[in-house]
């Protein structure tokens, strides 16, 4: 692998966050619009959607990353039923872009922060776009599991990123806990797992974008609901794990602030 030129030092895997988007989020309580299926509301989601997000995030994502999509056959096998997608948090804009082209036909949501709702102007376009941000107390989070549920029975992609917060060009999987594949295990349906991993390309600084699709993983029904939920995360992250080791080229090296390297991150 690339040596890394750039270094970040860290102190917790779980929650440190090296988006440096400085947005200042908005609360999203039980008044947030978390369904959006009128009439205008699905004209405007067909047009920022359809006619404008997808031929610019495939123009974008193959210019920029060259990127390919491995395994997109496995998707097959959910047939016309929804299903949800995890996968790991390595880019501020690939990995809003990702889950729309890796579910084509089917249109992606995405679990999101509030940040992403919360921008001047595009947080007013986000939510038409997929984004579905994380609730801020209980009334709003009835509406969030209600909403998840709705996409899902519309037979659509639910895209969640299980790591929750960006670490840009990371090239290995950070631990990530088990609660949020109860979604999958209370809806009865189907998950699969994306790894984005880096690749050098010739005469490019820009390294290449290959996506791996594994799946599907269902919940085990014969399990109590929190051991098929510490199921599901153990397939996911052990089938990420070894997909990490496909990265070719390292940007930034981190290393926790005592001194030591992670291992698979750099030279």
């Amino acid at each position: 692998m690339e040596n890394a030129e750039k270094v970040i030092y860290y102190r917790d895997e779980l929650n440190d966050e090296f988006a440096g988007d400085h947005i200042k989020a908005k609360k999203i309580d039980k008044h947030y619009r978390y369904v959006r299926e009128g009439f205008f509301d699905t004209l405007l989601h067909a047009f920022w959607y359809r006619i404008i997000a997808t031929p610019l995030a495939f123009c974008y994502m193959k210019l920029h990353f060259g990127h390919r999509i491995i395994g997109k056959e496995k998707l097959k096998e959910a047939g016309r039923d929804g299903y949800f997608f995890y996968g790991n948090h390595t880019h501020n804009l690939a990995d809003a872009l990702v889950p729309t082209l890796t579910a084509v036909p089917k249109d992606a949501c995405v679990i999101v922060h509030a940040n992403n709702v919360s921008m001047p102007v595009l947080g007013r376009i986000t939510p038409y776009l997929g984004a579905i941000p994380l609730p801020d107390d209980a009334e709003a989070g009835k509406h969030f599991l209600a909403a998840l549920q709705h996409h899902i029975d519309k037979k659509r992609c639910v895209m969640i990123y299980p790591e929750a917060h960006i670490w840009p060009y990371y090239t290995d999987i950070r631990p990530f806990t088990d609660k949020s594949f109860r979604y999958p295990v209370n809806a009865g349906k189907p998950v699969y797992c994306l790894t984005n991993t880096y690749q050098k390309r010739k005469h490019r600084k820009t390294p290449g974008l290959v996506t791996y699709l594994d799946g599907p993983f269902y919940p085990d029904g014969s399990l109590p609901k929190k051991e098929q939920q510490k199921k599901l995360r153990d397939q996911v992250y052990g089938t990420m794990k070894e997909r990490a080791k496909e990265n070719t080229v390292c940007l930034i090296t981190y290393i926790r602030e005592s001194g030591q390297e992670d291992e698979g991150h750099h030279i």
